[in-house]
């Protein structure tokens, strides 16, 4: 029998480790008990698959040797009546667990719900969903998110102890819950994907292995949930983002704008599938936030150059997003296009027409760097360099603090920090 190539046990685990866990969760309705299987049959199919060879259902051999694995260790820990007369009841009935083509795919769907349960807090959904679905380590979680070890380990536990203790419901919400349910789902994916596409802190600019996992996730979630417009909007703009990875960053590893890119880098397998996204979206003519900030992008991907960029469109979808999602973080893109439209010094009197205070702008990087570009163009030249090293005292990634003292040295100062 020929080697299994390196990855194709890790590409086994990365695709069906949420799936296992979910069933084995809705099995044993314990959250430890589930990973800990999971764990324990993945380590077998490394010692065996290599001899044996992936098996034609590796899902259903993970579940399968996942379940055995925690029947015998529920009947080797405790020797309480009950916990054997459970261990004999799902041995009994584990023929009905292993059927694939039993509801698996809502058995995921019900984990992400869990995950993102509103009694957690944000920072939690985010890790334990990263945990859960992505099977990522606690150690690969915390140092993306540059948290130590320990404390995003104590994390997880006080999560799914909460959980279990709260008893938050292992379902799908009903009808009337969805609506808000969905949306702190999505923001999570969409946090993972961000934080892998502009890394919050650190030396490295980006960290695609979140942005893919990001990708992967919302990849489930629309096949879940395939009647959701919102969910397939998440997916095409986090698609048409990643389009423009490679040329994001420049040979020397600086950050490279969105208006200096080298458009031939861009992927156009992804910017294909993420326009064909939107405008399936725009047939069921059923518009949200990431719907709309999607099409954007795909004004964005559709110009050949910068200069072409149909800015008259991206200006009206912004008007549309402010109805649907109102922030002054919209309204600071907006008046990019503003800037592009009618100037910079129409674009600098709505960004200062902003209520700094009370959203906190002071301390958003993007807020002093775009006030810094539109008194650039405007000739201000003391006033932008200000603005630069406001927003490089503001950012905690050092590819970024690069690249706007690199525009601050561009009119003759240092940028301060």
């Amino acid at each position: 029998m020929p080697p299994i190539p390196a990855g194709e046990i890790e590409h086994v685990f990365r695709a069906e480790y949420g799936r296992a866990v979910a069933v084995l969760v809705r099995t044993f309705g314990d959250i430890d008990t589930a990973e800990e299987a999971v764990q324990d049959a993945f380590t077998i199919a490394v010692e065996r698959w290599p001899s044996s060879g992936i098996p034609p259902s590796p899902a259903g051999w993970i579940i399968t040797t996942a379940r055995n694995r925690a029947i015998d260790r529920l009947r080797r820990e405790s020797s309480r009546r009950d916990r054997h007369a459970q261990a004999d009841f799902l041995q009994a009935n584990s023929n009905l667990e292993t059927d694939e083509e039993s509801d698996v795919p809502d058995e995921r769907l019900r984990l992400i719900f869990t995950c993102c349960h509103p009694a957690l807090a944000t920072s939690v959904q985010v890790a334990l969903t990263l945990r859960l679905l992505g099977g990522l380590t606690t150690a690969e979680i915390a140092r993306a998110f540059l948290t130590p070890d320990a404390t995003m380990a104590q994390r997880l536990v006080r999560a799914k102890a909460k959980i279990r203790d709260a008893g938050i419901p292992y379902r799908v919400p009903d009808a009337a819950e969805l609506p808000e349910r969905l949306r702190a789902v999505l923001a999570v994916i969409y946090l993972i994907f961000n934080e892998g596409y502009v890394a919050s802190s650190g030396d490295r600019l980006v960290r695609d292995d979140l942005s893919a996992e990001a990708i992967r996730l919302a990849r489930v979630l629309s096949d879940l949930m395939s009647g959701e417009p919102e969910v397939l909007g998440l997916l095409a703009l986090m698609l048409l983002i990643e389009s423009r990875r490679a040329a994001r960053v420049g040979p020397d590893g600086h950050l490279v704008l969105l208006a200096d890119q080298d458009r031939t880098r861009w992927s156009h397998t992804l910017i294909a599938e993420g326009q064909a996204i939107v405008r399936h979206c725009l047939r069921r003519n059923r518009p949200g936030p990431y719907q709309i900030q999607a099409a954007i992008n795909a004004v964005h991907s559709d110009a050949p150059t910068a200069a072409a960029t149909d800015w008259r469109q991206v200006l009206h979808l912004y008007d549309q997003l402010l109805i649907f999602a109102p922030s002054p973080i919209v309204a600071l893109n907006r008046a990019v296009a503003v800037a592009e439209l009618d100037g910079p010094a129409a674009a600098l009197e709505l960004v200062d027409a902003l209520e700094v205070d009370r959203y906190h702008l002071d301390r958003y990087h993007l807020f002093h760097a775009i006030r810094a570009d539109f008194l650039r163009r405007l000739g201000r030249r003391e006033d932008a360099a200000t603005e630069y090293a406001q927003a490089i005292e503001c950012s905690a990634n050092t590819a970024e603090r690069d690249f706007l003292r690199s525009k601050a040295e561009a009119l003759g100062h240092g940028g301060g920090v």
